[in-house]
């Protein structure tokens, strides 16, 4: 049951037909673990938070650095060398303190599977390299928890769904072959745009509160492409690959 204040905050979301009052309820319900607290996990973060989903899992093991601001925009000045968790959930206390904040400073391995982790309705993959992305999607499906995946790099992105609950749908390790992958650009490296991360970002929330709600049609199946240059966003069918060694054996 809402309380007369929360109905307030969420005013204009609930009179969103696709949400409306138990839409808001499912949000506040849910549980959401959010894989990294840079460019693409601060707007994912925040606007979930913003939203109303009752409980956040930020997961991340780096602090934060000067470099980091012209696009991490959860962090800020006056949180340069504290770790990023840390940073993210005062943030997200002052947007909405009525979703509960769990943190936990590490990478994200095999090993390591808290109970905050394991009990979230959807996963983040807000992460900037192969290795964690490969565990992540691993974990996913097995334990049939839908990912929603983004990535961003200098004036390109894009962001996709995976949804192991659905038996049609691929997984990362299809999209990108374990050993098959080449070597990943970082930001330091090649630089990127600050609203570039912020448009995947904000497609990345999109997608969970629609998994969450449970309205309109996903993304799995289809990668949405961006061209910041041009300003241009192409969907790609997305197959699963009957071969994969990751999903192709998972029974629905």
């Amino acid at each position: 049951m809402l309380s007369d204040e929360e109905l307030l905050r969420y005013s204009r979301q609930i009179m969103l037909p696709e949400v409306d009052i138990q839409g808001q309820e499912a949000l506040a319900k849910s549980r959401v673990a959010i894989i990294g607290l840079g460019g693409l996990g601060s707007p994912v973060s925040m606007y979930l938070a913003a939203a109303g989903v009752g409980e956040l899992v930020l997961v991340d093991f780096d602090q934060v650095d000067l470099s980091n601001l012209q696009r991490q925009i959860v962090h800020t000045s006056d949180s340069i060398g504290v770790d990023k968790v840390l940073s993210a959930s005062k943030a997200l206390k002052q947007l909405n303190p009525t979703t509960h904040i769990f943190t936990i400073k590490s990478k994200f391995t095999q090993a390591q599977l808290p109970d905050e982790i394991l009990q979230a309705d959807v996963i983040v993959d807000a992460t900037d390299n192969f290795n964690t992305r490969y565990v992540l999607n691993r974990f996913c499906v097995r334990h049939k928890k839908p990912l929603v995946s983004g990535a961003a790099i200098g004036l390109s992105g894009q962001v996709t769904v995976f949804d192991s609950r659905q038996p049609n749908s691929p997984c990362y390790h299809c999209l990108y072959p374990e050993g098959h992958e080449e070597q990943p650009m970082t930001c330091s490296e090649s630089g990127v745009l600050a609203s570039v991360v912020g448009m995947i970002g904000t497609v990345q929330a999109t997608e969970v509160i629609k998994l969450l709600v449970g309205f309109g049609t996903s993304l799995v199946g289809r990668l949405l492409v961006l061209d910041a240059k041009y300003m241009e966003w192409r969907s790609l069918k997305l197959a699963k690959n009957a071969q994969c060694q990751v999903c192709a054996d998972q029974k629905s």
